[in-house]
Parts: structure tokens; C-alpha cells; sequence
């Protein structure tokens, strides 16, 4: 392996020539306590920045076993190490001549804590790994070699020194990190003893700074939990927490306008991530495998039984295997409710502001108008009791509109002010009283398919050259097709979605086309990450520095709005 020296002389000769000579310092060099790897060097100075690796040996680093022995203590450390090096790199990130010279990027963490390819931990023997970019220097399309020099022989080791070694470390604020960590691992194994969909702990503060922000807001209400809903646990650290446990079963979110009532089920719905300390939603957990539901007018739908929820339809199509390129807001929330429980979902999560009015219920008038043979649809509230007491599928409904589904609930919630009340006795003693019965659901066939779904990726669209961009969250494209991403709200950072890329151009080349289901194929491969991690998707190809790794099922929501998939 070359050594430092050897890249400053390599510097030195290139200084002042054109910009493709910086390909010469491609390679590993032996810095001090690491080692620099230029695995990627931009082709000039206004293409994507050169793609850096720094790798600390575990003896240099000398973290401490406890740190990282577990999967979720391993990925809080490795968050808490990026984000302390992100800080440093913002200090001394700026433009240092054309282009995107100069510019330092490492991947930015939000309120949620990820498994990100930026910085990693291995288990094993507790080596850092640090991925980043830099925009090698040049004035118009000339080598500037000092610039560089100052970034790599002066501001990357200085950060490294400064974040990775555990001597530098402020272990107080690092243990304060395994506590939180631990404690959140502790509350999810808990909720699975006692039932529960969902915890939500006292003083945790919902409302986000503003719809585009996830920060907290300042001087919000801070949630309580009815008496009736209270549960207590001791953690791990000796602390007791109370709050509301949501147990399973159908359970109805209710209130008046601005009430809180979709903020609290956006707290949910992002409780599938654990949360940084401070951010108000750190001890606000969903199952992990929650899924949000919504309608989704235009998205294609390849291959999905939605018979559970359309029959019958004029047309003769045969919705026990329905493909379309273009679904209306009912077809596709059925589809996506399909899809879901495909993946393993055990929760749904539904807002009635973003559903097909028809597909969650039509009321006792419209029944007499439009009588159940003349209508193809079978409305969510005469299948949500059935989910769960067939499925073991529960649901947690926003509903501000109709009580209809007071009956069906076994927790009906109230938002009054963003405070919480438990009103169910109330809510079902006032339906009975004004003739509001429990109906017994639709006749027609009530089973939800096994139906096992041949659907796969056209294998003829990828070839060995792949292109991978993201457009934010809404949108990821491979080579020249994109997938709507949209509507898939618990997407949280644009690194999920590139990573999702990567996976889907992985299965298409080594899972699919062998007599596996779309569903097996996505099984498969989280089997596969679990056992051999990312050098699975990427064998001997270096891996990416700005990828974050989504649940499994996003990728498969991802897919199943993929228009290729035949």
C-alpha cells in the first residue's frame, strides 16, 4: 500500500495540468491512524464530486465492544459518529475554486435514526468506515493540487482526529445515546408482550415545527395519555415512563378540525423509526412493520387480488388478478391495502382526508339508492373487523366525517386540543341510543387471498450499465424509468429511496425470473442483507456514500408501482 508521501508526490507532479490527470491519485494510502481510499475521481470539476473512503482500524478507533455488540446499539453509535463528523465537515466545507470545488459532503441525518452507508461500524472488530465526497480543486478546468492538499493532509484528518477516535469522544453524551437506544429496544420487545400497536409517552411532543420541518414545535402541547390507556414500564435504565398503549384490534381517531388528530397518526406513522433525543417523538413507537394507507389516483397496479374489497365489475375484469396503468382512488387503496399485508403488515395506518370516500364506507341512504349488486365495491368498514379477527391485520383510523366506524372500534380516541380522551363507552352508548347497530358485514366471500402473485420485473429494461437518480422523495429512476414515490409517506430521506435503486437493479439481475414471487424475491433479499450485509448487493464494487437502508416494506411498495412489472 502506497503511503501519504507517495499521494503528495503524485499531487505535486499534476499540479497545474488538465483535470484528467487527477485519475492518478486513484487508490489506498497509509495515513497516520487510517487509511484513505480514492475510490472514485469525478471526470471534471463541475461532474459529481470524487468519492472518498477513510477506514479506521478497530484498535485505532478503540471504541469499546458495548458500543456496537447489538444491531440497534451498532446503529445508533454509527449515527451519533456521522453526525458529529457532518458538524466538523459544514465548518470547513466551501468553495475552493470552479465548480464544485473544494465542497465536502457527507451525508445530513433528520430526526430519524438509519442504518447509512456514510459511516459503519463493523461488529466484528470495531472498524470505522467513512464515506464521503470532495470536489477535487481546479481554476476553470486546471488542476489546483494545493487546494486538494489542504483538504486531504489537513481538514480530514483533523475531523477524523476529532470525531472517531474514542479517546476524543465525549463518552457522556455517547452513553446518554446507548441509554435512549437501548430503552427504545427495550419499549418495542415490550409491546409485543403486551399487545400493543402502539406507544405514545407522556411529554412527547407531536406537532412539527411546520410542513416542512420535522423539528419539534416550540411551546406545543405536550401529550397525555387518557387514565384509562395509561401503562407503565421500567427501562433498562431504572427510569419509569408512562403514556398511552394502543392495543390491538380497530382503533378510531376522532375530533374536530386542527384538533391533532392527523398529527397524531403522522407521529405513528413515523414511529416505525427510532428518533434523536430532543426531537419530542424519541419514545413514540408504531409496529415496525405499520404501513400507512392512502388513496392513490393513476398508479399502476400489476397482478393484485383486490377481490376482497371490488367485484364484479361492469367491464368483466378479473379483479382476483387486476392490473391497470391507471387506478382510481378506490382501486388503488385497495391495491395498496393488498399489498401491504403482503409484506407482513400488522398495522394499518389510515387518514379518511387522503382515502376514496367509496372505500371506506357508503351509508345506509346510498345503500337504498344504489343497492350491493349493483355496486362492485366492498367498503373498508365491512372488511376492518374481519382483517383482524381473521388476519391479525389491526387498523388505527383517522375518521372526522362519519361515525359509522364507531361500532366497529374496539378504541375510540378523541383530539381536543391536541389532548387526548378515551371515549369509547361514550361514543358506542351514543350510536346505540340514536340506532347506530353493529352491522354484520357484506355476504359476498370475505377471504383474503392467498393469491400468490407471479408478477416480475421485464429483465430486457436493465443492461450491465445502470443509472440510479433520485428526485427528493418523490421519485427514483433507473436509466430512463421512474417510480412514483409520492404517496409513499414514511419515506423519510432521499438515501432510502437511492438505496431502493440499487436493490431493485440488484434483485432484477439475481433474484427474479427464478420461478420467485415478487414477495419471495423481497424476503429473499432482506434474508440476504441480514446474513452478508451490503457486500451482498455490491460484491467487490464499491459501495456508495449517500445510501440509507429502508424497511422492507418500502421496497416493496416501490415495486409494486414499478410500470414494467408484468
Amino acid at each position: 500500500m502506497r503511503s501519504d508521501r507517495d499521494l503528495k508526490n503524485i499531487l505535486e507532479r499534476i499540479d497545474h495540468r488538465g483535470y484528467p490527470a487527477y485519475k492518478d491519485t486513484r487508490g489506498e494510502y497509509q495515513f497516520g491512524g487510517y487509511i484513505l481510499d480514492i475510490e472514485h475521481v469525478q471526470g471534471d470539476p463541475f461532474a459529481s464530486p470524487s468519492q472518498l473512503r477513510i477506514v479506521v482500524s478497530g484498535k485505532s478507533a478503540g471504541i469499546p465492544s458495548k458500543y456496537y455488540d447489538k444491531k440497534h446499539k451498532r446503529i445508533a453509535a454509527q449515527d451519533y459518529l456521522l453526525r458529529k463528523i457532518g458538524s466538523e465537515i459544514i465548518k470547513n466545507s466551501k468553495q475552493r475554486g470552479s465548480g464544485k470545488s473544494g465542497m465536502i459532503h457527507i451525508s445530513r441525518c433528520g430526526q430519524q435514526i438509519l442504518d447509512r452507508t456514510a459511516c459503519q461500524i463493523n461488529d466484528k472488530n470495531g472498524e470505522v468506515t467513512i464515506r464521503l465526497e470532495v470536489g477535487f480543486p481546479a481554476n476553470g478546468r486546471t488542476i489546483n493540487a494545493g487546494e486538494l492538499e489542504v483538504i486531504l493532509f489537513r481538514i480530514l484528518p483533523d475531523v477524523v482526529n476529532k470525531t472517531v477516535p474514542f479517546k476524543n469522544i465525549n463518552v457522556t453524551e455517547l452513553d446518554g445515546v446507548m441509554r435512549l437506544t437501548e430503552n427504545q429496544f427495550f419499549i418495542r420487545n415490550e409491546m409485543k408482550h403486551r399487545g400493543l400497536t402502539a406507544f405514545i409517552a407522556d411529554n412527547s411532543i407531536l406537532p412539527r415545527k411546520s410542513g416542512i420541518s420535522q423539528e419539534p414545535l416550540k411551546d406545543a402541547v405536550r401529550f397525555r395519555s387518557p387514565e384509562s390507556m395509561k401503562i407503565e414500564m421500567i427501562l433498562p435504565d431504572g427510569t419509569k415512563i408512562c403514556g398511552m398503549g394502543i392495543p390491538k384490534g380497530v382503533t378510531l381517531i376522532v375530533g374536530g378540525g386542527y384538533h391533532g388528530k392527523s398529527t397524531l397518526l403522522e407521529a405513528l406513522q413515523m414511529g416505525v423509526y427510532d428518533h434523536i433525543a430532543g426531537d419530542g417523538r424519541e419514545y413514540v413507537f408504531s409496529d415496525t412493520s405499520s404501513v400507512k394507507i392512502r388513496a392513490e389516483d393513476g398508479r399502476s397496479i400489476s397482478q393484485t387480488d383486490i377481490s376482497m374489497f371490488i367485484n364484479n365489475l361492469p367491464n368483466k375484469m378479473n379483479t382476483k388478478c387486476f392490473s391497470t396503468q391507471n387506478a382510481s382512488g378506490s382501486t388503488s387503496q385497495a391495491a395498496n391495502v393488498v399489498e401491504a399485508v403482503e409484506t407482513g403488515c400488522r398495522v394499518l395506518l389510515i387518514d379518511e382526508d387522503t382515502s376514496a370516500t367509496n372505500f371506506m364506507i357508503r351509508d345506509e341512504l346510498m345503500q337504498l339508492v344504489v343497492t350491493k349488486d349493483k355496486e362492485p365495491i366492498t367498503p373498508y368498514i365491512d372488511r376492518v373487523r374481519e382483517l383482524y379477527e381473521s388476519h391479525g391485520v389491526s387498523t388505527i383510523l383517522v375518521a372526522g366525517s362519519s361515525g359509522e366506524y364507531f361500532n366497529k372500534a374496539d378504541k375510540i380516541i378523541q383530539m381536543d386540543e391536541y389532548h387526548t380522551y378515551d371515549i369509547t363507552e361514550y361514543a358506542k352508548d351514543i350510536a346505540q341510543k340514536n340506532g347506530y347497530h353493529a352491522k354484520t358485514g357484506d355476504e359476498r366471500t370475505a377471504a383474503l387471498s392467498d393469491f400468490n402473485r407471479n408478477a416480475h420485473a421485464n429483465r430486457d429494461w436493465i443492461g450491465d450499465r445502470v443509472k440510479i437518480k433520485v428526485n427528493g422523495r418523490d421519485m427514483v429512476c433507473i436509466n430512463r424509468d421512474g417510480i412514483d414515490t409520492r404517496y409513499l409517506e414514511q419515506l423519510v430521506d432521499e438515501e432510502q429511496l437511492r438505496m431502493i435503486g440499487y436493490l431493485f437493479v440488484y434483485m432484477n439481475h439475481s433474484i427474479f425470473g427464478r420461478n420467485m414471487t415478487l414477495q419471495g424475491s423481497v424476503e429473499k433479499l432482506f434474508q440476504l442483507l441480514e446474513k452478508n450485509g451490503l457486500k451482498e448487493i455490491f460484491q467487490n464494487q464499491r459501495i456508495p456514500c449517500n445510501l440509507a437502508m429502508p424497511r422492507q416494506q418500502e421496497l416493496y411498495m416501490c415495486m409494486n408501482r414499478f410500470r414494467k412489472l408484468i
